[in-house]
């Protein structure tokens, strides 16, 4: 253990800390990597669907014709308009029978859009619990590694002929090194995790949205005389 305050570098004081703790701040920068991947992968799919979602709205609500708007080719991957589609094609399904009552076609129909939403969701909130779990657990895998350094800290300084703050100052730092890492995992991941679940659950209410803008619209259809 380095005893001179010149030699209490950060990557000094990582390598002469004790293999747990050493362990304890791997655990904590491969939790902190994957999480920054996570963020990565999450943004840019929440921007996509945004965007997505944004686009076929803009077009759902000028296009008057269902027939016409679900007649053109499906955009790859527009889950909105995924949404709408499913829902369309078993209204259509649905209505083709004149025995089948109103209130069934329009049930089978919202029916098979809240599924088409339960799928989305799923996907949007896909490893936001790794996220939380990261932001929830790191600062507690960071102290235990600085409780351990500085308990084995004090042993040294037990066994010293004198103590001093010099002697035990390094195994204090390179403990509370750990505290530090864990923090620098956990920050970004609960921030990212807030942000995240905000953003998919305003996507998401966008999906119901657009789904029950169609649904009125196939309700009003279903009741005019001539256009089931």
């Amino acid at each position: 253990m380095p005893t001179a305050v010149d030699s209490m570098s950060i990557w000094a004081l990582v390598e002469d800390a004790s293999v747990l703790v050493q362990i304890v701040m791997l655990i904590l920068v491969a939790a902190s990597l994957a999480s920054w991947f996570v963020i990565v992968q999450r943004s840019r799919l929440l921007a996509s669907a945004r965007r997505s979602l944004q686009r076929f709205e803009a077009q759902f609500r000028a296009e008057g014709n269902l027939d016409r708007l679900f007649a053109q080719p499906t955009e790859q991957r527009n889950p909105a308009e995924q949404v709408c589609r499913v829902g369309f094609s078993e209204y259509q399904q649905l209505s083709q029978h004149a025995t089948t009552e109103s209130a069934a076609v329009m049930e089978g129909t919202q029916r098979a859009m809240m599924i088409a939403i339960a799928r989305e969701e799923k996907r949007l909130e896909k490893n936001l619990p790794f996220l939380a779990t990261v932001g929830s657990v790191s600062p507690y895998i960071g102290l235990f590694g600085t409780v351990w350094g500085i308990m084995n800290s004090f042993i040294g300084l037990s066994q010293a002929q004198q103590a001093t703050l010099a002697a035990v100052a390094p195994g204090i730092a390179e403990a509370l090194i750990a505290t530090a890492i864990g923090l620098f995992a956990a920050i970004p991941a609960v921030i990212a995790y807030n942000r995240f679940t905000a953003g998919s659950e305003d996507i998401i209410a966008g999906y119901y949205t657009v789904a029950d803008e169609l649904a009125t619209q196939l309700h009003r259809r279903l009741h005019t005389p001539g256009q089931r």
